[in-house]
């Protein structure tokens, strides 16, 4: 069974940082990209970065280009969001998810939901300012 679960969420004054993982089971992890997605109260769910298989490629949305960081340790099969420099508006639940499916994982797919065949639970973000 495929499980994703995020952790490291919690409260974060607006300027400082906070680690989120989310470690993965019941699929070969490294095989698989996966993505941060976040979803304010009111709002949409919005992609926040994502990592190809093998590391190879990292995407990021305009808004935290810059301050935050993905990355993977497939032995230890978990992918990291480093996050600097918040901001009141990255308060969020945030939650991983995994495209299994095998095929292209770039810049134009990335940020769409429907790429991602599981999801996992969230982790809830307040930056307080």
């Amino acid at each position: 069974e495929v499980q994703l679960q995020a952790s490291g969420g919690g409260l974060v004054q607006a300027g400082g940082s906070l680690r989120l993982s989310c470690a993965a089971s019941g699929f070969t992890f490294d095989g698989y990209a996966i993505g941060w997605f976040r979803q304010a109260p009111g709002k949409e769910r919005e992609f926040v970065s994502g990592i190809s298989e093998g590391g190879r490629g990292t995407y990021y949305a305009d808004a935290v280009k810059g301050r935050f960081s993905i990355s993977r340790d497939d032995a230890k099969k978990t992918v990291t969001l480093q996050m600097n420099n918040v901001k009141p508006d990255d308060t969020a639940v945030y939650s991983c998810a995994a495209d299994v499916d095998g095929g292209y994982y770039g810049d134009k797919n990335a940020p769409n939901v429907r790429t991602y065949e599981y999801w996992g639970q969230g982790t809830l973000v307040t930056v307080s300012s």
